[in-house]
């Protein structure tokens, strides 16, 4: 680790997979003063949210066991980010001053207000606060009920599937199809069993309209819903735009490819939302933890008066859980363009878990080792920016 003289500020507004492992690493100095900010006391496992809504794990870790020596966490909301004065503004009325921030706030649901009765009757699991209110309508609801998720997406999927395998009667809503990102055969697979689990997959058709004990589709039909889950679309917190920072359409800080702010270079983004280039990475734990680490590696570049790299990842794939015994495997170039065969079944299952299990330890021991963590590197952007030379 590097040792200085001065003390140099940092602010981490988010404790998701990015600012969590973006504050370990910049434990590689010992010259950093470092807070994490986060609404809530307890780190949420987003992609498990699927899983504590059907009842059968907590997706909720202590920070103690997942922050380095030293970090400060502040349980509040950043409201704002004053530039002008180097500070973090906070619901609670307290200010923190910074050398440097690193905004990792991460997405949220998106449920539309086009859509009647969208907001009013459906429910959402993009967040944990969210996810405990539909647990808790899933426990009350009869077990005949029919079940209605809206969004045939990987979060829809694995929703469907979850509930399916309980024995509930679920639908899927799909939109335009089910599981666009995926390759014909990563399809398949994910259509095979949700067959076999007796989920009806609706591809062709979306919700206009969500009713207190149903849902209106497109086409005018109406069918029965005693629950309805919303899962259709991302989107991420104002903070940047409410700082009068750039953003993309969507609302991410708009960054150059070092994930520096291209208002600022002293607010340095990760995760989700971010967008560099205006060009932003699929929103995913599996981008979320390499870019906190390669935006922490910019706030130490730019301490040390060196110049930051250009962010390097490539994508594997992806896997989606169908209940607790399967899933499907889509294996995808670095492009994250999907490769057209999958592996489905316990064998994926049991890779999943896995996966799901190294996130979290994998930022543990960040904490313990800063620089531990590792990725697949030579995507895309590498080679651009290696050509563009």
């Amino acid at each position: 680790m590097t040792e200085h003289g001065t003390l140099h500020k940092i602010v981490v507004i988010g404790g998701g997979y990015a600012g969590t492992v973006a504050a370990n690493h910049l434990r590689l100095r010992t010259d950093v003063d470092i807070t994490l900010v986060n609404s809530r006391p307890k780190f949420v496992e987003r992609i498990r949210l699927h899983q504590f809504v059907a009842g059968g794990y907590d997706a909720s870790v202590d920070y103690g066991t997942l922050l380095g020596d030293g970090i400060r966490l502040v349980v509040d909301d950043a409201t704002r980010i004053d530039t002008t004065s180097r500070t973090v503004q906070l619901a609670s009325g307290r200010a923190l001053d910074y050398d440097y921030v690193i905004y990792a706030v991460g997405s949220t649901g998106a449920t539309p207000s086009s859509v009647p009765g969208a907001a009013e009757f459906a429910h959402s699991l993009a967040e944990f606060e969210a996810a405990q209110r539909l647990r808790a309508r899933l426990a009350e609801l009869p077990a005949d009920a029919e079940v209605t998720v809206v969004g045939g997406g990987l979060t829809g999927i694995e929703t469907a599937a979850e509930l399916a395998e309980q024995g509930r009667t679920v639908t899927l809503v799909c939109g335009a199809a089910l599981a666009p990102s995926l390759s014909t055969a990563g399809r398949r697979s994910v259509m095979t069993w949700l067959s076999e689990h007796g989920v009806t997959v609706l591809e062709g058709t979306a919700v206009a309209e969500v009713r207190q004990d149903a849902v209106v589709l497109t086409d005018a039909t109406v069918r029965r819903s005693g629950l309805t889950i919303w899962t259709a679309g991302f989107g991420v917190p104002g903070l940047a735009a409410a700082s009068g920072l750039r953003v993309d359409a969507l609302g991410r800080l708009l960054t150059d490819e070092t994930l520096l702010s291209v208002d600022d270079d002293r607010i340095v983004a990760a995760g989700d939302a971010a967008s560099p280039s205006g060009r932003p990475l699929r929103m995913s734990c599996q981008a979320a933890v390499p870019l906190g680490v390669q935006a922490a590696d910019t706030v130490l570049s730019r301490i040390a008066g060196t110049a930051p790299a250009v962010i390097d990842q490539a994508f594997k794939g992806s896997i989606i859980s169908l209940g607790r015994h399967a899933a499907t495997m889509q294996p995808a170039r670095a492009d994250d363009t999907p490769l057209d065969t999958c592996i489905d079944g316990q064998q994926a299952a049991e890779i999943k878990e896995e996966f799901c299990k190294k996130a979290v330890t994998g930022i543990g021991l960040e904490a313990r080792s800063p620089g531990a963590v590792v990725w697949q590197k030579s995507g895309p952007r590498a080679a651009r920016m290696a050509a563009s030379v």
